[in-house]
């Protein structure tokens, strides 16, 4: 009797939400921000339904025919192992299109590809990179994000590295940016190495660029398990289901690469706080298999460590959505769409209670539900990579505390936590001691002018000197990603008709136009940075269209979080392990010492705790 009238009040609600979203798209009702939650919320399920109708399109047409919807298609013949368990290079997700996805395949686009246009070479540099680099985005002083901590710049980072990569070509002449007289850069001109041409494309083919991501496109956590078997049998310990750490628990040097040895091959952008996460999932990975192997003591090494993978993985999804993407966005609506994606509409204690709830997407949440591409084979877009573009959150100036009683032990820079002199901080200082420092720090505002300098002339592995912020704009010019006005344009976003519109800084404003003249020519990244901001959001509604269908289709496509998601594959142990953890739960399993720090801290990327000093 109870569940039936749960039914009838689920039902009741689902076709309201339904109802309000015809609405709202036939009426042009106010943005999902300036909504009560629960129309906000209606809003946003059609926005996501007319983003997935809009915003997906193929690469691989661009050599012809697009390949065909393979929904209906009679499985590709594949091994057990593969059919069970996520492989290296994330092929064989989708078993009857093997390819999909996997490390080497190209990028995807969020707009039609012939609204985009191949970038002429002569356009790259209007205007200049390099004077948008010093006069709109280098930092005049620190704009802290008060509401969260160091660690949410560096899980971001952690992320990205599981997501894509699109490395660099060292045979192809580089791009020259001419300077400023005034310019103090060590070399004229300024040299930037291209990114890596597509290898897969026909050389004859008309359009607009693309690239291939080196990485999986997947969330199945490649920056810990690498993107191909070679790398993943040198990460993995040959016993027990394990990775290979140091009998401290630190992550292996990788001499070769004068770093660590991770998942993720380029040494060039670890610095300490990421370093940390790193060996903070590799330990968890570890701790996994000692309670499948309790659990399920016939199991062999690689039953241990496929499952424990596969476990892992889904941690760091939910991780994502509803901590790290709860802590940057905080409007109330999107706290509910992120509960939403997860457990669906109705909750955790619902979907545990009375299971999937439906066939939709609300009803029963992403996680556990039919794989699904919405007639676009999956991968991850270039615009997708562009709205990731968060360098401003790392701060310039880092105080190193004790967690014991809160003394400052050292201050340092930014430069002085990457590469191996970062790493050493994790021997001399001590992983407690750093998360604590980093937990109790505040990021940098995605705003103009906030850049970090650091950043601006950074040092590479290999001695080269880059500004970071120059190569951002560059780079989404190079891949012919549209600029703020016919971005929005894109996303059916209202475009502003001056520089006073786009932004409400008139400071800015005047700025903007003093470098860019004309609106239509505004890069992506100084728009966003720029462009006001929704209540309780770290960063804009650009950004954020672009952000929720990226996150939906990163659980929709993947067979592991959807048909396979279940008991059978990941275990009886493996799906409460999901359900039970948090980040929270993982530093203190790992780093019981935090737990002063972490008390009544109810999201890890928020402030913690400063301990009382003695």
């Amino acid at each position: 009797m109870l569940e039936e009238l749960l039914a009838r009040q689920r039902s009741r609600a689902v076709g309201t939400i339904h109802r309000v979203m015809r609405v709202a798209r036939v009426t042009g009702a106010p943005s999902w921000h300036k909504l009560p939650t629960w129309l906000g919320l209606a809003n946003l399920i059609g926005l996501l339904e007319s983003l997935r109708s809009e915003n997906l399109h193929d690469t691989n047409s661009l050599d012809g025919a697009p390949a065909p919807e393979a929904a209906n298609a009679p499985p590709v013949p594949v091994g057990a192992e593969a059919r069970k368990w996520r492989t290296a290079d994330g092929s064989h997700n989708d078993l009857a299109r093997p390819t999909m996805g996997k490390a080497g395949t190209r990028f995807g686009r969020n707009f039609a590809l012939h609204e985009i246009e191949a970038p002429a070479r002569s356009s790259w540099l209007m205007p200049n990179p390099r004077v948008i680099s010093e006069v709109l985005l280098a930092r005049d002083r620190f704009v802290p994000a008060t509401s969260l901590n160091v660690l949410a710049a560096a899980w971001i980072q952690f992320m990205t590295r599981d997501w894509f990569s699109h490395g660099t070509s060292s045979d192809a002449a580089p791009h020259e940016i001419p300077l400023l007289a005034t310019d103090d850069w060590h070399e004229r001109p300024m040299r930037v190495a291209p990114t890596r041409p597509d290898p897969t494309r026909c050389p004859f083919a008309s359009g607009p660029p693309s690239f291939v991501n080196e990485v999986t496109h997947w969330w199945d956590a490649s920056q810990i398990y690498g993107s191909d078997a070679a790398r993943q049998q040198r990460l993995r310990a040959q016993a027990g289901g394990k990775l290979r750490l140091t009998a401290d628990g630190h992550l292996l040097s990788d001499p070769g690469a004068g770093s660590v040895l991770t998942g993720f091959a380029s040494p060039d952008t670890l610095w300490t706080p990421l370093a940390l996460l790193h060996m903070l999932f590799a330990r968890e990975h570890n701790a996994i298999c000692d309670a499948l192997q309790a659990a399920y003591p016939s199991w062999d090494d690689a039953a241990l460590f496929e499952h424990a993978r596969l476990i892992n993985a889904a941690l760091l999804a939910k991780i994502h959505m509803l901590e790290w993407s709860k802590a940057l966005l905080t409007h109330p609506t999107v706290a509910a769409a992120m509960d939403g994606s997860w457990w669906g509409l109705f909750g955790e204690r619902m979907k545990e209670k009375l299971g999937r709830l439906g066939e939709s997407d609300a009803r029963r949440g992403l996680a556990g539900g039919s794989q699904r591409h919405f007639g676009v084979p999956y991968a991850i877009t270039e615009e997708f990579v562009a709205v990731y573009r968060m360098h401003s959150l790392l701060p310039d100036e880092f105080t190193l505390r004790a967690l014991r009683d809160d003394r400052v032990h050292t201050q340092c820079g930014l430069r002085e936590l990457i590469g191996t002199t970062g790493l050493r901080l994790l021997d001399t200082i001590g992983a407690p001691n750093l998360f604590y420092s980093f937990g109790v720090a505040h990021p940098g505002a995605l705003r103009l002018h906030n850049y970090p300098n650091a950043l601006r002339k950074l040092q590479r592995a290999d001695g080269s000197l880059v500004d970071l912020a120059t190569v951002d704009v560059l780079r989404d010019r190079e891949r012919g990603v549209p600029r703020y006005t016919e971005f929005r344009r894109m996303l059916r976003l209202p475009v502003p008709r001056s520089f006073h519109e786009l932004t409400d800084d008139a400071v800015w404003a005047r700025e903007l136009r003093a470098v860019y003249k004309r609106l239509d020519h505004v890069d992506l990244l100084p728009g966003m940075l720029a462009e006001p901001l929704p209540d309780g959001m770290a960063f804009g509604d650009t950004a954020f269209h672009i952000m929720i269908l990226m996150a939906a289709r990163r659980l929709n496509s993947d067979r592991f979080f959807t048909a396979d998601f279940s008991e059978e594959v990941y275990s009886e142990l493996g799906m409460q392990w999901i359900r039970e953890n948090t980040l929270s739960s993982v530093l203190l399993r790992h780093f019981p010492a935090l737990a002063p720090a972490l008390a009544q801290v109810d999201n890890p990327f928020r402030p913690w705790k400063r301990v009382q000093m003695s």
